[in-house]
This record gives C-alpha cells, structure tokens and sequence, in this order.
C-alpha cells in the first residue's frame, strides 16, 4: 500500500486532513475497518420508509466558529434546522435546556427572569458554602436541588451507570440555565443539517483524484504492508499501542429500532426521559430532522437509546476521563510523541469527546502544520 498518506479513519477528521492534504498535492489513501465512510456522523435511507436516518444517533451540525461554518458549506447545502429538546419527568414534558419556559412549568407559576433567578439562587443556598466536589453539588450550585433531581439525576446516572456524587462536577460545568423563552439547545451562530446527509458530505469532502478510500479494512491488519511518509491515525490511541497502560474508559450507546406505523410518534426530533424507572435515555424520530422533505405519512423510524460501558469491541462515544483514564492517556500521548512518523488526532486518537465542528477545526489546523512539515521533508 503505498501513498504519501494513510489516514486511518473516514470520519470528520480523517476527511478533512485528506482533502487538505490532497488539495495541497500529496496522494492520500483512506482507510476504514466499517463498510462505509463518515464515521459515526455515518446517515442512510431506511429502506422501509424512506426516512434519513443517523445510524450512531442524532447528529446535529452547529458551531460558532465562521472558517468551519463555511468550509462544510463547500461540501453541501445547510438547511435551517435548529435543534429543540423536550425531557419527560413524571409524565409530564418540559423544554431543555432549562429556561424560563421550563422553570415556570416545572413550579406551575408564571414567573419574570429575576423571579426565577432568585428562585433557582435560593434552591441552590445549600451549596453555596462549600466548594463543589462532585457533578450532583455543582449541578445544585447552578439550578438548585429541584430541577437537579428531576432533570439531571435520574438522567445522568443512566447515562453514565455512576452515581452522579461518585462523578466529577466537570461533566457538567456548563449546564445552561436561560432566564428567558429561548428554547434552542445551542447558542452557535450557526446550525443546520445538509440537505442530503452526512454522507453525502463527507463523500464531496474526499471527491479528489488524490485520494482512495478503502473500506472494511482493520488497520492492524495491514500496517506491516504500508509505505507512507506520515500515517494519520485517528483509531483508539490505547489500542494502538496494545493496551500497554490499560484500556481507556468510554461510554457507548446501544440503539433498538422501531418502525412505527403511524405518521409521527413523538411530534419532535428529540424527547429525552429523565426519569431513572425508564431504561432508556432518549427517543430519536428521524423525519423531524427534515421536515422539509416529502415522507411517506404511514410510518415513522424511532430509536431508543441505552447508554453503558463499552467494551474493547464496541463503539466508543464519550470518553469517561476518570483521573486514572487521564493518567493512561498522557502515558500514551508521550509515546505517540517519539513516534514521528506517525500523527494520532480525532476523538479517539487523543481521547476527548470533539463534536463535528471541532473535529473538523482541529484538523483544518492540523494539516497547515503537516503541510508545513512534509515541505520541510521534501525540501520544500
């Protein structure tokens, strides 16, 4: 196999290091142990009904950063979509993330937003003298013991199978809480959904006469046949390295999917359960990610997802980052550091959750500076 570059991984990162790369002139072979490319942003049509869907649950486009926003818009067109979110709690439905909206009909009062913020000021009174030490006192300090315990407890302890005093309040440092009516679940600049999926998208991003793709390719299978001046590794760094620290710590999502035979079953994309009796975290419906398109009416696809720990072969999501997951990843992140040849970037080349956008600026940096270097290599 031989290239300038081998990129391990068609994901979000993977594809936009390639097109950088091939768009500066070096030929790139793309490779990818799945069947397909775009990772787990990874969209098809569901043949039944003909509905979009997200293979590895909701993906949902959006970031404050402009140079990103307008390099996927090279690729493809962006709808308007803007993502809402409404959580169950003892049968009843309330707007996430929490704001005026949702304090006032959680307390059944018509509250202004410095009522509610002395409300949420005086429910949180119990943990003000002390300094947070775990994710249930950090999240109390920010919306009070209340909406901590309808909306976050029961929910986080599924999502994470820990007792949410046994976690670390950095999960959840940034909780929203908005003193007004405005119920979108980001703040970006800029949010949407291409028009004809991720997959789509990614396959315009790699549309070059200087980059292959080859899929259902394990790397370790064949790293002894590669010729390549630098490999681009975007796999799990742990396993890289055969697991000399130990096994990094992530979450995954199992998914059970329904076709359902009725034209909407939930009446939004996203409804999430907050509640610890109901197994499951949250319900996706695909056709409200496009309300655009022209469905058939008589049936819907939902998923139901079920979080746990994941296991050497399942797919990571979320990186635990435990204090002794963050020890092993820095034990492997200095190896990594004496192997030139090599460059580990994406989510699981160096164990941090990175949404799209990030993935795709963190690698729109990254290939200036392997531009650079393989100039340098080249005498350039």
């Amino acid at each position: 196999m031989d290239c300038d570059i081998l990129i391990v991984g068609a994901g979000f990162y993977g594809a936009t290091m390639a097109e950088q790369l091939a768009n500066a002139g070096h030929s790139c072979l793309i490779i990818d142990k799945r069947n397909h490319i775009a990772g787990n942003a990874f969209t098809e049509v569901d043949e039944a009904t003909g509905i979009e869907i997200h293979r590895y649950g909701a993906h949902i486009f959006h970031t404050p950063n402009k140079k990103v926003w307008d390099y996927v818009n090279r690729f493809a067109t962006f709808t308007s979509y803007q993502h809402r979110v409404f959580t169950v709690h003892n049968n009843n439905v309330y707007s996430m993330p929490i704001n005026l909206g949702t304090v006032a009909s959680f307390f059944g009062r018509n509250l202004t937003p410095n009522q509610a913020r002395d409300l949420i000021k005086s429910q949180a009174a119990e943990v003000q003298s002390v300094q947070p030490s775990n994710l249930e006192e950090k999240a109390i300090s920010l919306i009070g013991r209340p909406l901590y315990e309808a909306f976050i407890r029961g929910y986080t302890a599924k999502q994470w199978q820990t007792d949410p005093r046994a976690l670390p309040q950095n999960i959840i440092e940034r909780l929203p809480v908005r003193y007004n009516f405005d119920n979108r679940y980001f703040n970006d600049a800029f949010e949407g959904l291409p028009e004809n999926g991720y997959t789509a998208l990614i396959a315009n991003m790699i549309n070059h006469s200087n980059i292959r793709v080859q899929l259902g390719i394990d790397y370790f299978d064949i790293k002894n046949e590669i010729k390549a001046k630098k490999i681009i590794y975007t796999g799990p760094i742990d396993r890289f390295f055969d697991y000399q620290f130990g096994e990094l710590g992530w979450r995954t999502i199992d998914f059970e999917w329904e076709r359902v035979d009725a034209p909407d079953f939930q009446g939004t994309s996203v409804m999430n359960y907050a509640d610890e009796d109901v197994p499951f975290t949250r319900i996706i419906e695909f056709k409200h990610f496009h309300p655009q398109r022209e469905y058939r009416q008589e049936k819907t696809i939902i998923t139901r997802e079920y979080s746990r720990f994941a296991t050497r072969e399942d797919e990571p999501y979320y990186p635990v980052r435990t204090d002794n997951d963050k020890l092993r990843y820095g034990q492997y992140r200095e190896m990594a550091a004496q192997l030139p040849h090599y460059h580990f970037g994406g989510r699981l080349g160096t164990y941090h959750y990175l949404d799209m956008h990030q993935a795709i600026g963190s690698a729109l940096n990254d290939s200036e500076k392997l531009i650079r270097e393989l100039g340098t290599l080249n005498g350039g």
